[in-house]
């Protein structure tokens, strides 16, 4: 299947019906995310996969009761850093320039311009920047779950700090983004799988500058 076709299939699941997704699928949706492109490769954020029952039903009411949490197979969370620091900047250029067998100062110049700009905006700012290179690895997700007839429900429609709590991703440093459960959509139980997609048409959608 093409992506387009795949984007074509896929739409925001309303309802799933608990069947499980193959390891397998999970593990490439996952890899896809983990490839994704992010910003000087600095990949600031984390995945947090949940399988345990018991925990989707107390994500759940934090999560506004959406059905697709519960009912899911993983529910899988992005979540940002809450900043970018000196030694994580480090830890990512050491963990690069290694990986390639080049020595550890190959990227001081680059890395130094890098920290002047990073390390001096605010925490807010840093976070916001680091949300959209989760943002990126998200919808990557969300298109290889399409390639793998996998359903997914893209969800910002939950009570952030309250989940962050819940987690202790506060103590790691990290604040949820997110959500993407995964799963297989309930034919009978949806009221949205048989309705047309729709998307604004194509020429209020491009401007094109020639």
């Amino acid at each position: 299947m093409s992506l387009i076709d795949a984007l074509n299939w896929r739409y925001a699941v309303k309802k799933m019906n608990g069947q499980p997704v193959e390891q397998e699928k999970v593990d490439k949706i996952i890899a896809a995310a983990h490839l994704a492109p992010t910003s000087s490769g600095l990949q600031p954020f984390k995945i947090i996969v949940v399988t345990n029952q018991e925990l989707k039903e107390k994500i759940a009411p934090i999560a506004f009761n959406q059905s697709q949490v519960i009912d899911s197979s993983h529910l899988l969370i992005f979540a940002a850093n809450e900043n970018y620091t000196e030694e994580g900047i480090d830890e990512v250029f050491n963990r690069m320039n290694t990986a390639r067998g080049l020595p550890l100062d190959t990227t001081d110049a680059y890395k130094a311009q890098l920290k002047g700009m990073l390390l001096n905006r605010t925490a807010e700012e840093n976070f916001n920047h680091a949300a959209r290179q989760a943002y990126i690895a998200f919808g990557i997700a969300i298109a290889e779950a399409a390639v793998l007839k996998v359903d997914a429900t893209p969800m910002e429609g939950f009570n952030g700090p309250a989940l962050d709590e819940l987690l202790g991703l506060d103590k790691k440093g990290l604040k949820s983004v997110t959500l993407l459960p995964l799963g297989y959509r309930d034919e009978a139980g949806d009221w949205l799988v048989n309705l047309k997609k729709v998307r604004t048409p194509k020429e209020e959608f491009l401007i094109e500058l020639k």
